[in-house]
């Protein structure tokens, strides 16, 4: 199969393409490479890896790519948001222009799998798992221009959207910026962190298993087609304090304090459940508790650093 990746030098897309290749499939990959990564460099040995330096705004880029493509992965975005509220017009642009754009482009008959954000839900109700089937109510720039996104690509008869949850986990274009990475990333190197509004929850999902969910998707694309899918971990629906709690069972070390005053920014607070997409045979491999470790040996090899999206 033929497959675009708009984004494909990312977080997400440094581990997606490599296992496309694995695979047997053709994959070309259309990025910016903003952050000077070169996470991509053991791809460039396979015969069936074509790299193009370009913006996926570009629709003179984007429409001579496309075509060729059996199936399309957009996951060129302004991730995360601080971010999109730093450049609101890159938001709008490329998370959500962009996409609208894209699905002109392409065909009734080609594949696009999207991935979007189960930050949508906002603020859940609680003890209330949100479905598929919640309301979206985005608090951020970020979950709004994803929301509006998804809603364009579901017009499409043969696509797919994966809600990812927060995800964490080592990748060839590192983030630590991400809150599990984050806090991960303190406790190694500051043994401690300072938690604001910690009774706020959120799910997670490892960085392969999200992959897994793109493979699975592809393999099962008759079947799941035309449909949102939560991706996450069902036993990680966490607060920030039971996120460090199991952090600290990992390395004992660690300590945190839960700040009396102070807000956090980020207002998510929500649980979900991930039973459509389990109930497609899909399961996650990584818990909470290996990403940790793998997460400890990450930052041995990476020492102090400032990896991240902002």
């Amino acid at each position: 199969m033929n497959i675009l990746i708009t984004g494909g030098a990312g977080y997400i897309g440094s581990v997606l393409t490599g296992e496309l290749l694995l695979r047997g499939h053709q994959v070309t990959v259309l990025d910016n490479f903003l952050y000077r990564q070169t996470s991509l460099l053991d791809c460039c040995a396979n015969a069936n890896f074509q790299v193009v330096r370009g913006d996926c705004r570009d629709d003179r880029v984007l429409g001579n790519l496309v075509k060729d493509a059996d199936c399309i992965i957009p996951l060129a975005a302004l991730v995360g948001a601080p971010l999109c509220s730093q450049d609101t017009t890159g938001a709008w642009s490329i998370n959500y222009e962009a996409i609208r754009c894209l699905c002109k482009l392409a065909s009734p008959s080609q594949y696009i799998i999207f991935p979007v954000t189960n930050s949508g839900y906002g603020i859940g109700e609680p003890g209330k798992f949100c479905t598929e089937e919640t309301p979206l109510r985005p608090i951020s720039l970020y979950g709004e221009t994803k929301v509006r996104a998804e809603e364009v690509v579901l017009e499409r008869e043969n696509s797919i959207t994966l809600r990812l949850a927060t995800v964490f986990g080592a990748s060839p274009r590192m983030r630590v910026d991400l809150l599990v990475n984050h806090f991960v990333y303190r406790a190694v190197y500051d043994q401690a962190v300072v938690v604001f509004e910690g009774h706020f929850k959120r799910n997670y999902i490892h960085v392969r298993d999200v992959t897994k969910a793109f493979l699975h998707a592809m393999d099962q694309f008759p079947v799941m087609k035309g449909r949102p899918y939560n991706v996450g971990l069902d036993e990680a629906n966490l607060s920030k304090v039971e996120l460090c709690q199991a952090i600290k069972r990992v390395i004992p070390r660690f300590v945190f304090f839960e700040a009396p005053i102070g807000e956090d920014p980020d207002k998510r607070d929500y649980i979900v459940s991930n039973a459509r997409i389990m109930a497609t045979g899909y399961l996650p491999d990584w818990t909470i508790s290996a990403g940790i470790r793998e997460l400890q040996q990450c930052y041995q090899i990476l020492g102090k650093t400032s990896f991240g999206n902002m």
